[in-house]
């Protein structure tokens, strides 16, 4: 496929998520249905798609409207590209662009990509950093791998990867976070992560299992598992029994094979746990607005009834996982969020509602820090017998 040729399918795919299809299942049906499309047309494609629903309102207002065709014509505006080499209309190109379809001047909500209704919580939360945060959204998460110090360390995993050429480089949030520079498309079929010594997973969510309070011999669940990303990075931390569980256990089908290509012990509980444990960790449903970058759909998709389906959700979650904590023990809750209603409301809320715990620390992320956005907030039950409060 021509460059050009690239765009119009971009703008065909972008139409069909502006309908309301989910852009993987647009990319997905319309690779089907262009089986020409080689592995490298389809990447830009994907590319293009992504690169613009990151950009959505910008791209809008820099393409003369909220069409797919506006959305590509902003997003080459935008990253200085050859608007006529590329809307030519040759071949399979996109039509030459019009006189109506020129760029308008945007508010400073649409400049940064934020919806206008969270803008105000945004910049409550974010303070001076608002603006910087939104900007970093608008482009592309970097790609982190976590070593697994049960196979490897970090020097060795980042040799083994350059033999195969992916170049990855440590990374400050956490001591066994990579950040892939070169070759991100190769990690899965590298033999690093093949056998187990590498895992794909954010430094922040790594920096967030770090921060927990684990040590050997403690009796473990994660509530909220999903596909296990931080089971297993627990189980790579300390000597623990781990309980996996998630509201849908359909999510943890893939958890048994990694967590033997890890070479750890897992134990599914399905949608729920009975018994207690020292440490719950309840990495809550939520909006998700820290790892916009990733997931640039679900900017767009949320609206206020939408969030207050998740608080009543997180304060049900939170409320679960209180009752599986033993005395003295530990609950954790986490969310890739930065706003304040998911994150420090909820716990202020649970609080006030469960007057047997007290809280410890609360961890506060941002993309500035380098990887998604994240908050945890470490609450140790009063009980007889409490642990150390953990300090820093």
């Amino acid at each position: 496929m021509t460059p050009g040729a690239r765009v119009a399918a971009a703008i065909g795919v972008l139409d069909r998520v502006l309908a309301g299809e989910a852009a993987e299942k647009a990319l997905v049906n319309w690779a089907r249905g262009n089986r020409y499309a080689g592995s490298g047309d389809r990447a830009a494609v994907r590319d293009h798609v992504f690169d613009a629903l990151r950009r959505l309102r910008s791209c809008a207002a820099l393409g003369g409207g909220m069409t797919g065709r506006g959305l590509m014509l902003g997003l080459i505006r935008a990253q200085g590209g050859d608007v006529a080499a590329l809307f030519s209309g040759a071949g399979h190109a996109p039509p030459p662009v019009g006189p109506e379809e020129t760029p308008r001047p945007m508010t400073p909500a649409e400049a940064l990509d934020c919806p206008d209704w969270l803008e105000a919580p945004l910049r409550a939360a974010l303070g001076p950093d608002f603006a910087q945060v939104m900007q970093s959204m608008q482009t592309r998460a970097p790609v982190f791998l976590r070593v697994n110090l049960l196979r490897s360390d970090v020097a060795a995993a980042q040799a083994a990867l350059a033999a195969e050429g992916i170049v990855a480089r440590p990374h400050p949030l956490a001591t066994t976070a990579l950040e892939v520079t070169d070759g991100a498309r190769k990690v899965a079929s590298s033999a690093p992560y093949r056998d187990g010594r590498v895992e794909l997973q954010d430094a922040a969510s790594q920096a967030v299992v770090e921060a927990l309070p684990l040590t050997d011999g403690m009796q473990v669940l994660d509530a909220c598992a999903g596909g296990g990303g931080k089971t297993l990075a627990m189980a790579a931390r300390a000597r623990v029994t781990l309980t996996a569980a998630d509201a849908d256990p359909r999510r943890m089908a893939d958890l048994p094979a990694r967590a033997a290509r890890a070479g750890v012990r897992v134990r599914l509980a399905g949608a729920g746990a009975t018994g207690h444990f020292d440490l719950v960790l309840a990495d809550a449903p939520c909006s998700g607005s820290g790892a916009w970058r990733r997931q640039p759909e679900a900017r767009w998709r949320l609206d206020a009834a939408r969030l207050a389906d998740l608080t009543a959700l997180q304060d049900a979650v939170l409320d679960a996982a209180a009752g599986r904590v033993a005395p003295g023990g530990w609950l954790a809750y986490a969310t890739c969020s930065l706003l304040p209603a998911e994150n420090a409301d909820r716990v202020a809320a649970f609080l006030a509602r469960n007057d047997g715990f007290r809280l410890v620390r609360q961890l506060r992320l941002t993309p500035l820090d380098g990887g998604d956005g994240f908050f945890l907030a470490l609450m140790q039950s009063k009980a007889e017998g409490t642990m150390p409060l953990i300090r820093g």
